[in-house]
């Protein structure tokens, strides 16, 4: 008999040996595809905090960072860390829970608070990232009766949020407003019509045309809802968002933006509305239900970012200037700078291969930065994806320019 049994696990072993390996060849292949194809993502080690000027993969802190969504400068603050450390003291370093269940403090509801009144909306609910605000907004918001409207181009967290959902989905042309309308038409059968776009496109920065969307949200009928990942914190006079840059913030019905770019960089998202919306969050929205909360030491520093930007807008204004020094030199020099007056400033480039190579060169330049390729974007659409912080200084920029520069005439993509 124990013959008998030893002889069945040996095979249950070997058939699990054999599928493990069969799982191997599968992957390796596909990993193989990635590399010839020139897609290849590496990561680059910082051993320094985050900032304008960190050490990489062990080399001194002279290496100048134009690549992160520190837009700014905040995530190594002196205050922000302050505040993140006297948070972790007198709070704890986690809840070990949901919200629901033990997993709120006083603190999370003076964010939530702070959040909404920097929004100048109702009320405002906390996710441990903003792409868990959108898988957890659509399904708890839209039923079977509704319809979705979303820009092609979205994130990628607002695209899986929405195919969460049962409402009725109808998806636009990137930024084109008589496809919208055109969409907008044949959604009227609908009870709700909710219209969802970036308000930054994070890998063109490109705007979207709020103004316009939102006289067409009512001219039909239909809510608005934008992402502001790459906008809360310095687009706009007072950093507000794109609603505020467009001067529509009464017209948008809900933003869901980050704290973990502009907003002290370490983590967290949220969403911001009508209170009845937050109130039907909090008891239906799975990533807020079944998710730990957000930690003590992250809602410090987030929380003390948002007060340094309640009081003086001077920090976002700086991004706004440097971002032109940036694009005007730039194209100057003879490169082709995607979108308009953000501080995402994609170099394009096309060419995958090309993209990570220059982007290597650059680093031996002294200047970090990534190339981006597909899936990320669009194939043909490689780019190096530069990004201006109110952390940079003009000397920073022009560095940055003149490698390019150098960069740029080696490989023959300026003369």
């Amino acid at each position: 008999m124990w013959s008998v049994r030893l002889s069945q696990v040996r095979l249950r072993s070997g058939r699990a040996q054999s599928s493990v390996a069969h799982l191997r060849g599968i992957l390796k292949k596909e990993l193989e595809s990635i590399k010839e194809a020139g897609t290849w993502k590496s990561e680059r080690v910082i051993t320094s905090k985050q900032g304008a000027h960190i050490s990489v993969d062990g080399r001194s802190t002279g290496i100048l960072n134009f690549c992160a969504n520190n837009y700014l400068g905040l995530s190594s603050h002196p205050e922000v860390i302050r505040a993140s450390r006297e948070a972790l003291e007198e709070y704890g370093a986690g809840l070990s829970s949901v919200r629901f269940i033990c997993g709120t403090q006083n603190i999370h509801k003076n964010l939530e608070e702070k959040i909404a009144r920097f929004h100048k909306r109702e009320d405002a609910i906390l996710y441990i990232s903003c792409f868990d605000a959108n898988a957890g907004l659509f399904e708890a918001m839209l039923t079977p009766e509704d319809a979705v409207l979303s820009d092609e181009l979205n994130h990628a967290s607002i695209i899986d949020g929405i195919r969460l959902c049962k409402a009725n989905k109808y998806r636009y042309k990137h930024m084109d407003l008589e496809d919208l309308e055109t969409k907008l038409k044949e959604a009227q059968k609908h009870r709700l019509r909710l219209v969802v776009t970036d308000g930054v496109f994070s890998m063109d920065g490109d705007i979207a045309p709020l103004r316009e969307i939102c006289d067409l949200a009512k001219k039909y009928n239909a809510l608005v809802f934008i992402d502001e990942c790459h906008a809360t914190g310095f687009m706009g006079p007072n950093g507000r968002g794109t609603d505020e840059l467009m001067g529509v913030m009464d017209q948008v019905t809900i933003v869901n933006s980050t704290l973990g770019k502009a907003l002290g960089g370490a983590a967290g998202g949220y969403t911001t509305g009508p209170k009845p919306l937050i109130d039907l969050l909090r008891q239906r929205s799975r990533p807020y239900l079944f998710s730990n909360t957000l930690p003590p030491a992250v809602v410090g520093s987030a929380s003390k970012a948002l007060d340094l930007l309640m009081e003086s807008n001077e920090i976002a204004q700086s991004v706004s200037a440097k971002t032109v020094r940036f694009r005007n030199k730039m194209t100057a020099a003879g490169f082709t700078i995607g979108g308009k007056d953000h501080p995402i400033c994609p170099v394009m480039l096309g060419d995958a291969k090309l993209a990570a190579t220059m982007a290597d060169d650059m680093l031996e330049k002294g200047i970090y930065v990534i190339g981006f390729s597909f899936p990320v974007v669009p194939k043909g659409k490689a780019r190096i994806r530069v990004q201006i912080s109110a952390a940079h200084s003009n000397e920073d920029i022009d560095s940055c320019v003149q490698a390019f520069t150098e960069v740029g005439r080696k490989h023959g993509v300026v003369s």
